[in-house]
């Protein structure tokens, strides 16, 4: 399974999710500090869920932290965050 794969499982396991992109941008940072080999380690995560309802940007990605914290400490390097509530 691939990192971005696991993810979105992982996430979809943690919250109720009406929309989630998960897109692998570790090309653009080839060559760079944190970039792997092969790979699998700068993601931009688009996530709409109503478990966001009334928090705030940062409340949301202390969520999204929280599920996917053994993978912040391993394969992921960069995650970029736009989370948001259905309504927005």
């Amino acid at each position: 399974m691939s990192v971005a794969e696991l993810i979105e499982q992982k996430l979809r396991a943690g919250l109720k999710i009406t929309s989630i992109t998960v897109i692998d941008e570790s090309h653009k940072h080839a060559g760079h500090a944190g970039a792997r080999e092969g790979g699998e380690s700068h993601f931009q995560l688009a996530i709409v869920s109503p478990d966001f309802t009334g928090k705030n940007r940062v409340a949301r990605q202390r969520d999204i932290y929280r599920i996917l914290k053994e993978e912040m400490a391993g394969p992921i390097h960069a995650l970029s965050i736009d989370a948001r509530s259905p309504e927005e």
